[in-house]
């Protein structure tokens, strides 16, 4: 009783500072978008549009008032689920947040799988022959990797996978009730653009853990039983070297936001990152501010679960709680 009452107060907790950091991001947000020269005024009335017609529609839009009196605005619709409706396209933020974010979302989670899926595998077999010229040479990989973020990954796989090969699209999005296989081909690449990173620092960390714990007593232990050497990394190894690897990925999620925002605009995908630098650049601040608050509920929520999942991924977490 005493553990689930500490575990319900940490969650809490962590809801807590996730809530306050929204709330200082969008504030901040509100003051830098106030702060730049132009206003959402000028780009609907266009260039050739007076001071006096801007002046007035700002007044319309309630543009006119105090920073701090727009932000409460705002803040008392977005805590009853309403995030407002762009001035620019007359959109509400929710249809526009739900209209683009099965793109997103589907290039976010491919990137992860794909991600997970050659971390785990690299990291195993390096820390099963460390020191071997396989471990040397993916560890070398991932050195490389880190340094090759989506702008510049992106335009590199559009040269060879498109450009040469034409295994994939160029760009643009072919949506998965259309054709399945269509969909896979436009997603494919995006995805390996905002993957390469990730797979190096998933697989810098679980080797790192990995060889920290095969070195542990109880796996020496098991090793001295007989026990093979996949049994041993698989049963005994894996799980509790894999508990920075589920904190990474929950993580990561915040990091996913600006790769996939560059990544769908380098391939002319129409999901929430190209949306939210369109915005950004049409002065739409009732958009930007609706989608930052989105984004981070989604991390908020991501690094909750993460937190929670540790019971999950290693009981001994639960022991040590009850102890």
């Amino acid at each position: 009783m005493v553990k689930r009452s500490r575990t319900a107060l940490s969650i809490v907790r962590k809801l807590g500072r996730g809530v306050l950091v929204m709330l200082l991001v969008t504030f901040a947000l509100v003051l830098l978008m106030a702060s730049a020269p132009g206003s959402v005024a000028e780009v609907i009335l266009g260039q050739n549009a007076t001071d006096e017609n801007v002046a007035a529609l700002d007044q319309q839009l309630g543009l006119d008032r105090p920073v701090l009196e727009q932000y409460a605005e705002w803040l008392g619709h977005a805590v009853r689920g309403d995030l407002g409706t762009s001035p620019l396209t007359n959109q509400s933020v929710g249809s526009a947040i739900a209209e683009r974010l099965p793109v997103t979302l589907e290039v976010a989670t491919l990137s992860i799988l794909i991600s997970l899926s050659l971390a785990v595998v690299f990291a195993v077999l390096c820390a099963s022959w460390p020191g071997s010229p396989l471990d040397r040479a993916l560890t070398a990989a991932s050195s490389v990797l880190l340094s090759v973020p989506a702008f510049i990954a992106g335009p590199v796989l559009i040269y060879f996978l498109s450009v040469q090969f034409g295994w994939f699209p160029v760009m643009g999005w072919t949506p998965v009730g259309d054709d399945f296989g269509a969909n896979l081909r436009s997603a494919i690449m995006p995805a390996v653009s905002i993957a390469l990173v990730e797979v190096a620092a998933f697989h810098r960390l679980l080797r790192s853990d990995l060889m920290s714990t095969l070195g542990e007593d109880f796996v020496s232990a098991a090793r001295a039983r007989g026990m093979s050497r996949a049994y041993v990394m698989f049963r005994h190894a894996f799980r509790p070297s894999s508990l920075s690897l589920v904190t990474m990925t929950g993580l990561s999620i915040g990091r996913l936001v600006g790769a996939t925002a560059v990544a769908e605009t380098l391939f002319s995908l129409p999901g929430l990152g190209q949306l939210l630098v369109t915005s950004i650049g049409t002065r739409d601040v009732i958009m930007v501010q609706g989608m930052v608050a989105f984004t981070g509920i989604v991390c908020v929520a991501a690094n909750t679960l993460a937190d929670i999942s540790y019971s999950v991924v290693d009981p001994r977490v639960r022991r040590v709680g009850t102890a």
